[in-house]
């Protein structure tokens, strides 16, 4: 997990850009932009809405307008065809030792429907640039740890969380950027019974 909150001077007051400040789409695009690389630079915590907003050049209260507040914008910067966090909060209600079952029926179905496409384009840019592979370990220690392993794990939730990150992108990566047979074709009543119990061992059993 990146750790970056107060690596660089709070430019809060830092003049925003000059000139003709974006509108519609522009004001969005530029949010986007501007949220990846301080994300990047500062963590999750370190990036406040203010200091995204003056980095694109617009007020703070198009973050709310776009996004609806930080944590969406967070979301929509990693470019993840749905809320992980959402989907996650919604297996958690339910038996903790399956909740790896829910877990990956859920994003299974979520990656299938979008045919996987978003969620390859991510992976790949994760390889090749560290903004993206920030705001992935920033997503992993957010969502993984704050959301769920802090719920249900007996112990050591960041070690946790990086083995169940390992677990479901690396099922991503093989089934939708390699596309490895038979994994590629196989239906979700055979991958769950395949990778659920070592994702439930990654999430509450015991760890060497």
């Amino acid at each position: 997990m990146s750790n970056y909150a107060g690596a660089l001077p709070d430019d809060s007051s830092a003049p925003r850009r000059r000139g003709r400040r974006p509108g519609g789409g522009d004001t969005r695009a530029a949010l986007l932009d501007a949220a990846r690389t301080v994300f990047a630079e500062r963590g999750y915590d370190g990036a406040t809405v203010r200091v995204i907003a003056d980095r694109a050049g617009v007020d703070p209260a198009m973050v709310n307008h776009w996004f609806g507040g930080k944590e969406p914008l967070f979301v929509a910067a990693l470019d993840l065809p749905a809320d992980p966090g959402m989907i996650l909060g919604e297996a958690l209600p339910g038996d903790p030792e399956q909740l790896a079952e829910r877990i990956i029926a859920r994003i299974l179905r979520v990656w299938d429907e979008t045919g996987g496409a978003q969620l390859a384009t991510l992976l790949q840019s994760i390889a090749s640039h560290e903004v993206a592979a920030s705001l992935l370990r920033e997503f992993i220690g957010r969502v993984l740890v704050g959301k769920v392993l802090s719920k249900v794990a007996p112990d050591r939730p960041e070690l946790r969380a990086s083995l169940a990150g390992s677990q479901m992108f690396g099922l991503a990566f093989v089934r939708y950027v390699l596309k490895v047979e038979p994994l590629a074709s196989a239906d979700h009543a055979t991958i769950i019974a395949a990778v659920a119990p070592n994702l439930q061992r990654y999430l509450t059993g015991p760890l060497p």
